[in-house]
């Protein structure tokens, strides 16, 4: 009997940690299509709200795809924008508006950095301090774009929410 109870006691405890809501962090820190679709709605209501129409891209912590939307009316060379902010947010692990605000103040070095983009609108996803992907936005102008990607990242509910 108690043996029993045992094996039924580790079985309820083995599903119950498997059982997690779906907006919470990937165990393996790696982002889901469902999180990637998540941040682009939150993202693209934002600029609805702002009057725009953007591109929004997600990068896992490679700076690979993992999806890509573009609103209509979205000018067709936001879909390499998007692209680049991301990445540069992922590669370097800050937000692409860091070396927005560095060439705005004289340092024209950041032009030279391999796959930085300065301009604002692409954010790094973290969790538990690791960067494990990012947002880029493009579409609107830098502030605009940069508040989206903001509200993509405020969408999910894994990453830190330093930005």
């Amino acid at each position: 009997m108690k043996q029993n109870l045992l094996g039924h006691f580790l079985i309820l405890a083995f599903f119950t940690a498997m059982v997690r809501p779906a907006h919470a962090a990937p165990v393996d820190g790696t982002l889901s299509l469902s999180h990637a679709r998540a941040a682009a709605i939150a993202a693209e209501r934002h600029a609805e709200h702002l009057s725009t129409q953007i591109v929004v891209t997600i990068v896992d912590g490679g700076g690979h795809i993992l999806l890509t939307e573009r609103m209509p009316g979205a000018q067709l060379a936001s879909l390499e924008l998007a692209h680049r902010k991301a990445i540069s947010a992922v590669y370097y692990k800050r937000p692409s508006k860091a070396f927005e605000d560095a060439l705005a103040g004289g340092k024209m070095a950041v032009l030279a950095l391999p796959d930085a983009m300065p301009a604002g609108g692409g954010l790094p996803i973290v969790q538990g301090g690791i960067v494990i992907g990012a947002i880029g936005v493009s579409g609107g102008n830098n502030a605009q774009d940069q508040e989206s990607a903001q509200a993509g990242l405020d969408a999910l509910s894994i990453g830190d929410k330093t930005q």
